[in-house]
């Protein structure tokens, strides 16, 4: 026989609908030590130091209000923080720089180094059209080299080799093209106010109103922002389907050891 059901039941207290995990006091380093990377952070450091050189030669080749306007070299000058700041936290074993960041940088200097290789090879690049007398004649094909096709092909292959995959997203490449659009509008601007001494206004021959008019311009403005664009889609997709080239076989503070008998 079972025992009779009571009339009067005890009051239970109330299940809450979503059980709230309490925080871990044992960080993760306890049992899963960090991985410093001293050969990925020097060659990070590398690619900063080039980008830095290149730009002060281009400095040292011409005035410094013209050498900072032009787009390859502001590029040079976010990459060079980003990696330097990136080689400190690969050494120190620390979480990286955003993806939204990193990718930018990246996607700047890729940009500059194809609109260059591909549009103005012919022209001419418009940050080497003067010299100076004071240094050797190989320092302008130096910082056009390093600026144009080594910094870019380096900062690529650490992306590639030295970076885990999967940072990059999608809704980052609108925000990526505010920096393009507006460096359209400074350079327009500027090729609207004179300054005296520093020929030719409009630094780049595909954004010379001057010669083809605000409606070409714009035209191609419209062409290069869309190739902008797609660019960043391809960086972000490959970012998601290339392997890690990080991953490995984690060490931790537990040892299985075999059955007894």
């Amino acid at each position: 026989m079972t025992a009779p059901i009571p009339r009067d039941l005890p009051d239970l207290p109330a299940i809450p609908r979503r059980l709230a995990l309490l925080p871990s006091p044992v960080p993760a380093t306890a049992v899963m030590a960090p991985v410093r990377r001293p050969l990925t952070a020097a060659f990070r450091l590398l690619i900063a130091l080039a980008a830095a050189a290149g730009v002060t030669i281009e400095v040292l080749l011409d005035s410094p209000a013209r050498a900072l306007s032009d787009f390859t070299v502001q590029s040079a000058v976010l990459l060079a923080p980003v990696l330097a700041l990136s080689a400190r936290r690969a050494r120190t074993a620390r979480r990286p720089l955003p993806g939204v960041l990193t990718g930018a940088a990246l996607l700047y200097v890729v940009t500059a180094a194809l609109v260059h290789h591909l549009l103005l090879t012919d022209a001419g690049s418009p940050s080497t059209s003067t010299t100076n007398a004071v240094l050797p004649d190989w320092a302008a094909p130096l910082a056009d080299h390093t600026l144009h096709t080594a910094v870019p092909l380096a900062a690529v292959l650490d992306w590639l080799l030295l970076t885990t995959p999967g940072r990059l997203h999608l809704r980052q490449a609108g925000t990526w093209l505010l920096y393009p659009l507006a460096y359209l509008v400074f350079s327009l601007a500027r090729g609207e106010l004179p300054f005296p001494g520093t020929p030719p206004r409009y630094l780049y021959p595909f954004l010379d109103v001057a010669q083809h008019g605000y409606k070409s311009v714009l035209g191609n403005a419209l062409l290069l922002g869309l190739s902008i664009y797609a660019l960043a889609i391809v960086l972000v997709a490959l970012d998601r389907t290339r392997p890690d080239p990080t991953r490995q076989c984690w060490k931790t503070g537990f040892r299985l050891q075999p059955p007894v008998g």
